[in-house]
Parts: structure tokens; C-alpha cells; sequence
């Protein structure tokens, strides 16, 4: 079947959401022929700007590259952990990312840490926000190579523009000074204009110890902490509950 040439015109002009619909209503005439033309110009209309919305969100994961696949639905409220429903409720919501606002997600390994930060940026980048996620150390290693490239002021702007920088896995060891000077930098240029989530093991009263210099440490936490949300999670792992139910749902199948 020879395609039509409207929907060639369509293509050319980039509405190709536009051109696929107007092929549904073709092959679907009946579906359609009771409805006016600007209720099916109003249909060609909504698949447009629905499939540039989808494109634009898998632009903006692309970009961010979080660590889980996550979705701030799927966060599991019933297992005790120390989240309060109203709580995490005002962070899904996103306004504290606007208010240039940081959050601060602690906890012993397992909690789900890096989940539900993922999970707040995969909801940040359905708000149609930038979003840029890091491990730290690995974050600390770029910047070195940057540094040696000369490409490392143009990746601290990058962070900068970004409205919501995840920063996981913060504190396994003791910041170098060149480490230590690149997180005062990124705390500097993002203080009030994004917010940036933090996930430690170690609680937020350790952090001075594991930045190295007190100074700097003063500095750093100084633009980290004083407007940040905290969210202590407690309890058992969560992977070692998957690992225990997984291991009895096998033994029960067998």
C-alpha cells in the first residue's frame, strides 16, 4: 500500500507523532468517522506533542544515566525503614528541587539508598528537569582525567547547569585534597541554583571526618547541610530480605 502524502508532508516537517496518527485513523476509518475534524485534528495534535514528550523524557535519562531503573511509585512504603508516607510524598512532589533545596539520604547498606534517589530522578526527569547522577568516586575519577585534558572547567558546568546532581555512595574513604577541592567547587557554583541529593553510609555528623580538612570540611558542609532534607533510613537490607524470600520460594517450589 502506497503510504499517503500527507503523512510524507508530516514526516518532512518533523511531525512524525502527527503522521503515525493520521495512519491509524486511515486504517481504522470506522473507529473515527463519527468524530468532527477537530476532534481528529485534536487527536493528530495529542499524539504529537505525546510522543515528543517521550522522546524529550529518554533524551533526559540518557543524559542523567541512573545507576537503577527506578520510579518513585514503585517505592516500597510497607517495609519498616524509618520513611514517613507524608514525607516522601513532599520530595515526589519536587517542589524542594525548585526551592534549590538538597536532600540527604543516609543509612547502613542494603536500605535502598541509591534506589530512591534514582527513583526521585527518574520522577525529576518526568518534571521535565536535568538531571545528572554520579557515584562519587567515580565522579572524582572523571574530574582527574578531566583535569589532565583540559576539559575539566567545562565538566564542572556542566554540573552546574544540572538541577538535580545525585551524588551516591558518598564517604567510603577519605576525599584527597584535590577531591576536596572539586566538591567545595561543585557546592559553590550550584548553591542556590539546583539541588543535589547525597547518599552515605555513614550518618550526617561522620562527614566532617571523612572530607579530611576541617576547614574546607566547614566550607563544604556549610553549603551542603544548612538547607537540606534529611532522610535517616533504618532497619534491615533489603537485599538480604529479596535474598532470604527468593531462597524460600525456591525451596517451596522444590
Amino acid at each position: 500500500m502506497l503510504t499517503h502524502p500527507t503523512s510524507n508532508r508530516l514526516e518532512a516537517l518533523g511531525l512524525t507523532g502527527m503522521a503515525k496518527a493520521l495512519d491509524d485513523q486511515r486504517h481504522a476509518h470506522a473507529t473515527f468517522d463519527h468524530l468532527s475534524f477537530e476532534e481528529r485534528l485534536g487527536l493528530l495534535v495529542d499524539r504529537e506533542a505525546a510522543d515528543r514528550d517521550a522522546k524529550k523524557l529518554a533524551t533526559r535519562l540518557r543524559f542523567a544515566a541512573l545507576r537503577h531503573a527506578a520510579c518513585a511509585e514503585d517505592i516500597d512504603m510497607r517495609s519498616p525503614r524509618g520513611i514517613d508516607a507524608s514525607v516522601m510524598a513532599l520530595l515526589i512532589d519536587g517542589n524542594w528541587i525548585d526551592r534549590h533545596e538538597n536532600l540527604l539520604i543516609t543509612g547502613q547498606t542494603g536500605l535502598g539508598k541509591s534506589w530512591i534517589a534514582c527513583a526521585l530522578g527518574h520522577k525529576a526527569c518526568r518534571d521535565d528537569r536535568r538531571v545528572m547522577y554520579h557515584r562519587v568516586p567515580r565522579l572524582f575519577q572523571m574530574l582527574a582525567i578531566a583535569r589532565g585534558d583540559g576539559r575539566h572547567a567545562r565538566v564542572l558546568k556542566s554540573i552546574e547547569r544540572t538541577e538535580l546532581l545525585i551524588l551516591d555512595d558518598w564517604g567510603l574513604s577519605v576525599l584527597t585534597a584535590p577531591e576536596r577541592r572539586d566538591l567545595l567547587e561543585i557546592f559553590e557554583d550550584r548553591q542556590g541554583r539546583g539541588s543535589t541529593i547525597v547518599t552515605s553510609q555513614l550518618p550526617v555528623d561522620q562527614w566532617h571526618e571523612a572530607i579530611g580538612d576541617p576547614t574546607l570540611a566547614d566550607a563544604i558542609l556549610d553549603r551542603l547541610v544548612h538547607n537540606a532534607h534529611r532522610l535517616a533510613l533504618t532497619g534491615d537490607s533489603m537485599r538480604r530480605k529479596m535474598s532470604t524470600t527468593k531462597t524460600l520460594d525456591q525451596n517451596g517450589q522444590g
